[in-house]
């Protein structure tokens, strides 16, 4: 791994991010890519539950989007992690990821984090693995949507990754 950006900062998106965040999406290869709208959305309506890496130019070079989950207001629904091409490999997601969770747990009582991953992104397997293994969690996996339940065709099923319990000394 390649040493972190000394300059890189981890702040709220911000609505003019919400182009940059899609290009982010887009260029990663691996995220569903939802439409440009939902990504001005997510900076507007879930800025506060959701990072954005910024370089020195101020320009985002990464993202996390999340929510609450309204049945669970103790867990974090991690929706999208990605990192501009030249930044992979600095550990960029990894801050971006402990960044969040540090704000939105000094906010509110969240004790648990959950996202889903597809089978074989071994990219986010390792992100969420190492996360767990820094906040002394364990991690339960179950398969939240099965492959046919897609119906915009051949889709790999979604696993569940519960991470928890998060102490509040863990992040």
């Amino acid at each position: 791994m390649t040493a972190p950006q000394a300059d890189l900062i981890v702040d709220r998106p911000l609505v003019t991010d919400g182009a940059a965040l899609w290009r982010i999406a887009k260029n990663s290869g691996s995220l569903d890519l939802n439409s440009s709208y939902s990504y001005l959305l997510w900076c507007r309506d879930f800025a506060g539950t959701s990072a954005v890496a910024r370089g020195a130019d101020g320009e985002p070079v990464g993202f996390v989007t999340g929510y609450i989950r309204p049945d669970r207001p103790d867990t974090l629904l991690v929706w999208q992690v990605a990192v501009d091409a030249a930044e992979r490999g600095r550990g960029v997601a990894a801050r971006l990821l402990d960044g969040l969770t540090a704000q939105v747990a000094a906010e509110l009582a969240v004790t648990a984090v959950e996202t889903t991953i597809t089978p074989g992104n071994t990219a986010s397997e390792r992100l969420f693995a190492s996360y767990a293994d820094r906040h002394g969690a364990a991690v339960e996996r179950s398969v939240l949507f099965e492959a046919g339940e897609f119906p915009d065709g051949p889709h790999h099923p979604e696993v569940l990754y519960r991470i928890g319990p998060l102490t509040p000394t863990s992040h």
